[in-house]
């Protein structure tokens, strides 16, 4: 096998052992005698639970347990925790209600668990949820973003007044006051961004064993953070040591946030199998997934954009409603400071001001997901810069151009306190333009509407600070044969990690690619990690396995100083191997490895072997950028829109690998361009009743609703981290959400139609146009 470089266009590792189908994912895991669970889930988003009855159900053929809220709290077991780092907006510390697992009084969203039964086989256990009688009292369902927290809705918690549990503020309102006071020309917008699901191609699954003589529980799920999963299980459900769990991902089909977050379902199952004496296994199915999995987005936003009368910004503010759901999940109330934190964008704006407020609905419990506070944000910012360039009669291009931060102001320190590292944001937006031929887009627009068509053209800027301050911890083991594992605290979920790592090690180690291993996910191998999230993986997870193999080469120099009978400081070490400087006497890193492992070889002081551990985090993020177009047709008898162009110029620093980049940005464009056309949680706004629960009726994208997406970059590497790179994962999505959108809403501009909501179905846009006509 090749040795391999960094920034090298390596194929994935992963992939044949992927596609043959030789992956271990959870589902996959089946343990000697294993038992199998179902979750009875209530049907009401909100109602009082006055009785349970499992009498029928027990006694049904195959049941070995059903477990209540009642079971539950006899065991003292804790609720579903998760981190409280803000405040509300009287000061006070953020509320965060309790959780318990599985519901004890009441019912707060569809899909609450309220009872959990474990059986022999999986169909046993559904006939015995079925067979288990509830008797609800319906109560009024709170499901408004736009106004849960104005009082003219129940609170969901009496401890929790208006339903606003977290409250965040960026900026300088009076300044923007101000600016706005002054201003030539102001937008002001509200602006709706629908809630959607992640629908990761793998569901959620758990199987959970129990071991009484050690008292250990052995856990195998599909997670990002299994040490922060293991952490709040131990701390604070079953009180236990850290030491008394293992936690094993293995390979995770896809997650983009959703599955960061601690779930009532695994603690459930692990609960159970110490219950029954047997290892337990639950896996989501797809429909029960649209009301178990974490949701996302979801917030209603107001913008005013202050400008003077040459379309320079002048004030900016965003005031966000963020519905978190029923409960706060682990990190879901991150997006409620991160759309009042990105406030400042691209640009460079003198003045702004950002309010972010989590409200608290009868609705499924909301996390993250790509860019969960940097993607509405841009697309509200970006939606106003194109409404003030049609309001203002300038080119969308030539006002962004106006506005933009300039690279010699590098590194930038925002009105909100965010340190931008590096970027060359005009060049990156000039390339992309070039790129997309923007100076024949109205030739394009005009061939369109020859043809009957509509047909818009949307530019977007975006930045997403991605991997702050967060640790990451990784080990590199050498074995006395000369193989290498790799060991890192994150997980991958279909970002190829082991490609990455392998890359990084094989180039500064000289070592072949398949004598490396790389283990992730694994809380018996390495003793904490951070995990996967934020697009810090090959940032922070890079950074600590090229930390890791530069303290293999320093230990490695040592020995063979002793081998060669020479000082330290005269090696050289290059291409794998160790050289006396000026001389060709030299030994190989496979033979240092051997000598690694034989204590006559060593140095006095040297311990045996070659293992070393790193463990670092950044001191700011890094601000990965990129700029889209987006070019629609719209054929105006039926309102579909179609993608007919698409171009994104990107800057995320150093590529470690320019195909897996690519991957990623495609990724990243698809989830985008899916929301912003036609992916859409909906719920009854009177009852609570999920209107989407399955894919016949929530809109999944596919290959064909696109078209091909023309991509190219322009790096500038960034000073954060000592490989140069930044954040890959979500720059797409950011600046994908506003291309789509104001490319729909220039298309149809022509009609007056002047701001249509995500999605943007064919309904909402037929409808819109049968207005105007």
């Amino acid at each position: 096998m090749p040795r391999y470089s960094v920034s090298q266009p390596v194929r994935q590792l992963e992939a044949p052992r992927l596609l043959k189908g030789q992956g271990k994912y959870t589902d996959d895991v089946a343990l000697p005698n294993q038992a199998f669970a179902i979750f009875l889930r209530s049907p009401y988003a909100h109602a009082e639970i006055k009785r349970i009855d499992i009498a029928k159900a027990e006694a049904m053929p195959g049941v070995l347990k059903i477990l209540t809220g009642k079971d539950y709290k006899a065991d003292n077991l804790g609720p579903v925790r998760g981190i409280s780092p803000f405040k509300k907006r009287d000061g006070s510390p953020m509320y965060r209600p309790d959780r318990p697992a599985l519901a004890q009084n009441r019912v707060l969203h569809v899909g609450h668990l309220v009872a959990m039964v474990v059986a022999e086989t999986v169909y046993q256990a559904k006939d015995a949820a079925e067979a288990i009688l509830v008797d609800y009292q319906p109560l009024l369902a709170n499901v408004s973003t736009a106004e849960a927290n104005l009082g003219s809705v129940p609170d969901l918690y009496e401890d929790c007044p208006q339903n606003e549990p977290v409250y965040r503020e960026h900026g300088d309102a009076s300044a923007v006051d101000a600016a706005i006071e002054r201003a030539a020309h102001v937008v002001t917008g509200t602006f709706p961004v629908n809630r959607v699901a992640a629908n990761s191609m793998e569901p959620r699954a758990v199987n959970a064993s129990y071991e009484p003589g050690r008292e250990h529980y052995n856990v195998f799920a599909c997670l990002q953070r299994p040490y922060v999963w293991r952490t709040m299980m131990c701390k604070h459900i079953f009180k236990i040591p850290e030491s008394k769990m293992t936690i094993t991902a293995g390979d995770v089909g896809g997650s983009f946030g959703m599955k960061g977050g601690l779930y009532p379902e695994v603690p459930l199952v692990v609960w159970a199998s110490k219950k029954v004496g047997r290892p337990v296994k639950w896996t989501c199915e797809r429909s029960e997934g649209h009301v178990a999995d974490d949701q996302a987005r979801d917030m209603h936003v107001e913008g005013t954009l202050a400008l003077d009368e040459n379309g320079k910004f002048l004030g900016l503010r965003l005031v966000s409603n963020n519905n978190v759901g029923a409960f706060i999940t682990m990190i879901g109330f991150l997006s409620t400071n991160g759309i009042a934190s990105a406030v400042t964008g691209p640009y460079s704006t003198p003045s702004v001001h950002g309010v972010g407020r989590a409200v608290l609905t009868n609705t499924v419990p909301v996390s993250n997901y790509r860019a969960p506070g940097g993607a509405p944000s841009a697309y509200v910012i970006e939606r106003m810069v194109d409404i003030a360039a049609a309001e203002m009669g300038i080119d969308p291009a030539e006002i962004r151009k106006r506005n933009l931060i300039p690279a010699e102001q590098m590194p930038y320190r925002c009105p909100t306190g965010e340190t931008y590292d590096c970027g060359d944001f005009e060049k990156v937006l000039n390339k992309c333009l070039e790129t997309a031929d923007y100076s024949g887009a109205q030739k394009r627009r005009e061939v369109a509407r020859s043809e009957g068509f509509l047909y818009g053209i949307g530019v977007s800027m975006a930045v997403d600070p991605s991997a702050g301050p967060s640790p990451e911890t990784a080990e590199l083991r050498f074995d006395p044969g000369g193989d290498l594992t790799i060991l890192c605290g994150t997980t991958a979920g279909g970002q190829s990690h082991e490609t990455i790592y392998t890359q990084i090690v094989s180039d500064k180690l000289g070592i072949d690619s398949d004598r490396i291993t790389v283990i992730e996910g694994d809380t018996s191998k390495l003793s904490w990690g951070t995990g996967t999230g934020a697009a810090r993986s090959a940032t922070i997870g890079g950074t600590v396995v090229f930390q890791a193999a530069e303290k293999i080469v320093d230990k490695a120099k040592r020995i063979a100083a002793h081998m060669l009978e020479a000082a330290a400081d005269d090696i050289e070490f290059k291409d794998g191997v160790f050289r006396i400087a000026g001389t060709d006497r030299e030994v190989t890193i496979s033979a240092v490895t051997e000598a690694a492992f034989l204590p006559n070889q060593l140095p006095p002081d040297l311990e045996i072997g070659l293992y070393e551990t790193a463990t670092w985090s950044p001191e700011v993020a890094n601000v990965p950028n990129a700029s889209n177009l987006c070019e629609v047709q719209i054929d105006p008898d039926t309102g579909v829109a179609e993608i007919k162009r698409y171009f994104s110029v990107h800057d995320v620093g150093v590529e470690l690998n320019p195909i897996l980049v690519d991957g990623q940005m495609h990724g990243s464009i698809a989830q985008a361009a899916g929301q912003a056309l036609m992916e859409n949680m909906a719920y009854d706004p009177v009852t609570g009743q999920v209107l989407s629960g399955s894919f016949m009726d929530y809109a999944m994208p596919r290959a064909d609703d696109f078209c091909g997406f023309e991509l190219d970059r322009h790096p500038i590497p960034t000073p954060t981290n000592p490989l140069g790179v930044k954040g890959a994962g979500e720059t797409a999505t950011v600046s994908g959400l506003p291309a789509v959108m104001n490319a729909i809403n220039d298309a149809l501009l022509p009609l007056g139609i002047k701001d249509i909501s995500m999605p943007a179905t064919s309904e909402k846009i037929w409808q819109a146009i049968q207005m105007r006509n």
